[in-house]
């Protein structure tokens, strides 16, 4: 950029001659000293000669681009300072609960192979089963099922059938021996099926009567007996059509067979 022509600054000289008139003209002036003129002069001077250099704009870019980066570099320093220090309240907040315990493995019962057809299981074989004895008072009534009845008395056992007849057996009349262990059987039925009753007695250990059937058929009885445990109680057992002559055994609380009848 080349400068405009400056103006020719007046000279000094005629500035010079020409106060005198002026003094006389007018009011006093207040035009600075000689000295200090001529010194404006000279840098009115030097001013003109002077010619400016090309504007550094590239320069002014580059440092604006620098201060900007680094403003944003600062204000995304403070966003995650400041989103690190809320995500540790938090933490510090919630409270830890402790992870449940494993759960044991499952146990996987082992695979049963059978290399042959099991033997047919008797009496004598059987394991030990829960006795299913019960005991009731003198005089109660036991519904017997299939409309029979049954109740024990201090003198032995009653029974009645759908039919309504009352049979009794005495089990303090001197027939049976209490003091080795026995069964007695008495029974009555249908071409449907057959009711069994009868005593046991001569032992306190008595678990459990059976009736074997045909086909090696086997029937729990049910136990009744008074309280006290008197030495004797009575069984009771429903057989069906196909089951046959049955036959009553007595074993012991551990199994073991203390009496039997033959089949009848």
């Amino acid at each position: 950029m080349t400068p405009a022509s400056p103006t020719t600054p007046p000279d000094p000289d005629s500035a010079t001659d020409a106060a005198p008139d002026a003094v006389h003209d007018s009011a006093p002036s207040s035009a600075p000293l000689p000295a200090e003129a001529d010194v404006r002069a000279a840098f009115a001077r030097a001013a003109f000669e002077i010619t400016p250099g090309p504007m550094p704009l590239e320069a002014v870019r580059r440092a604006g681009r620098i201060r900007r980066r680094r403003r944003t570099t600062a204000l995304s320093a403070f966003s995650v300072l400041t989103v690190a220090s809320a995500v540790a309240a938090v933490v510090a907040l919630t409270p830890v609960r402790p992870s449940p315990p494993p759960l044991p493995p499952a146990a996987v019962p082992p695979t049963a192979v059978r290399t042959s057809a099991p033997a047919p299981r008797t009496g004598a074989d059987l394991p030990p089963a829960p006795s299913p004895k019960r005991v009731v008072a003198a005089g109660e009534r036991v519904d017997a099922g299939k409309g029979w009845r049954i109740w024990l008395t201090q003198d032995g056992k009653h029974w009645t059938g759908p039919e309504g007849y009352e049979n009794f057996r005495s089990a303090v009349d001197g027939n049976i021996d209490l003091t080795a262990p026995n069964v007695s059987h008495q029974s009555e039925g249908n071409g449907e099926g057959a009711f069994h009753s009868g005593l046991y007695y001569g032992t306190r250990t008595a678990g459990r009567v059976e009736l074997k059937g045909a086909g090696d058929r086997v029937i729990v009885a049910t136990l009744l007996e008074l309280p006290g445990r008197p030495g004797w109680g009575v069984w009771y057992a429903h057989s069906g059509p196909t089951d046959g002559d049955v036959s009553p055994v007595l074993y012991d609380r551990a199994g073991k067979k203390l009496s039997s009848l033959p089949p009848s």
